[in-house]
């Protein structure tokens, strides 16, 4: 007799449960391997630049052990959110595929209006600042209105508005040329001296890893569920602990001189809003879907004038909070006020910390990275006792090395079908 033969069923394997796939010890070396995978897709992610940041600090560390003292470090924190906040707006735009170069005047203007209106008017602190955002509000309107109106370029029209709005805040502060801003308000209190106490900065650190603990868990099973690739819970475990411990270090770290600052933290929370918006919303869906392609985009039945008014409304707004927040940190707000440097370093900071100039291609956090590498690259030049120039000279040879890196990445993802 021939010998039966096992039913073609018993070999094949049984089915994982979702919860069963989240649990999968293998969960680790599987998100390392597409880990590996993605970076040689070319999709590098925030990679670049945090090495470049552990780079920078090693070296500065190297030149000078103060740099990475907890005073110094909070001095830092400090300076990166004014014009932190003017960078989160460009992000915005440069996922667009398009840029302003307002971003300085606009700030410089929000603040020639805060002090008018606060000081010399007398108004209400509250509403002085309502109107210093509305006219960023405002300017970003007139941007979208004439970008998708009459189809003028972006560059051209924010080039414009650099200009003009540059003008218009020297008439707005008129022949004083400076205003000093009391420093008992509370928006200068804020800016200078409010630090959390250390049980709260604490609390804040192990709240922020439990939501993104939570975060992790949630998307992993709807993934699961869905049949698609997810990641196990002891890697969410080991992502969560791991920014646990950052967090709970760093806020120790600086506890050792002031703290975290409260303007920094507001800095951040702006950062965690626009990336819900982006990544959590029909609205940032569609803000990607625009600068990856606008008439697919249309096609989709997204209405891509809208998202555009809508963004650099935003951008504007921002640039706006962060003229305030320059204002106030400076205590007083005069002719220079969001010039010099402060348009040059908020683009410069989105493309450093990863936003694609060609669209599509970016994160809110991007702000984050980009500014705290250029504010530690002047802040380190300046404790060697550099002149300033040196730090432009190397702030640029960063940014073309960003955008190179985008550039390969780019071409890499399109040569394997990933763009």
């Amino acid at each position: 007799m021939t010998p039966s033969k096992k039913p073609a069923t018993a070999s094949l394997p049984t089915l994982e449960t979702p919860e069963e796939r989240i649990l999968s010890p293998g969960g680790i070396r599987v998100a390392f391997a597409r880990l590996v995978t993605r970076i040689r897709g070319g999709d590098l992610g925030s990679l670049p630049v945090i090495v470049g940041l552990v780079v920078i600090w090693s070296v500065f560390q190297i030149l000078n052990p103060v740099f990475l003292s907890s005073r110094n470090l909070v001095d830092l924190t400090m300076q990166c959110a004014a014009i932190g906040t003017i960078s989160l707006g460009i992000v915005l735009v440069l996922l667009l595929g398009e840029i302003d170069l307002s971003v300085g005047s606009v700030s410089g203007l929000a603040a020639a209006v805060l002090a008018v209106t606060f000081v010399e008017l007398q108004w209400n602190l509250v509403l002085a600042l309502v109107a210093a955002v509305g006219i960023g509000s405002l300017v970003g309107l007139l941007y979208g209105y004439l970008y998708t109106r009459f189809g003028v370029p972006s560059f051209v029209i924010t080039l414009a508005g650099l200009l003009g709005f540059l003008g218009l805040q020297i008439w707005v502060l008129g022949d004083a040329g400076t205003i000093g801003i009391p420093t008992d308000s509370w928006i200068v209190e804020f800016a200078q001296q409010m630090f959390l106490p250390p049980w709260l900065s604490h609390v804040l650190s192990a709240l922020t890893a439990a939501a993104y603990g939570w975060t992790l868990a949630r998307r992993a099973r709807l993934r699961a569920a869905a049949n698609l690739v997810s990641q196990s819970y002891r890697e969410i475990a080991l992502r969560t602990g791991a920014l646990l411990v950052g967090l709970v270090a760093a806020a120790w770290y600086l506890n050792l001189w002031r703290g975290v600052g409260v303007m920094f933290l507001f800095f951040l929370a702006l950062v965690v809003v626009v990336n819900f918006a982006l990544t959590r919303t029909r609205w940032g869906r569609a803000v990607y879907a625009v600068g990856g392609s606008v008439e697919a985009a249309r096609r989709a039945g997204i209405r891509v004038n809208r998202i555009y008014i809508s963004v650099f409304m935003l951008c504007s707004s921002l640039a706006a909070v962060g003229g305030i927040l320059a204002a106030a940190r400076l205590g007083s707000a005069n002719q220079s006020s969001g010039g010099g440097d402060t348009n040059l370093n908020a683009i410069a900071a989105a493309v450093i910390g990863g936003a694609s100039l060609f669209g599509g291609r970016g994160s809110a956090f991007s702000a984050v990275l980009g500014i705290i590498v250029i504010q530690s690259i002047s802040s380190g030049l300046t404790l060697l006792s550099l002149d300033a120039s040196i730090a432009f000279m190397i702030t640029g040879v960063v940014l073309v090395l960003a955008v190179i890196v985008d550039s390969i990445s780019r071409r890499t993802r399109a040569a394997t079908g990933r763009a």
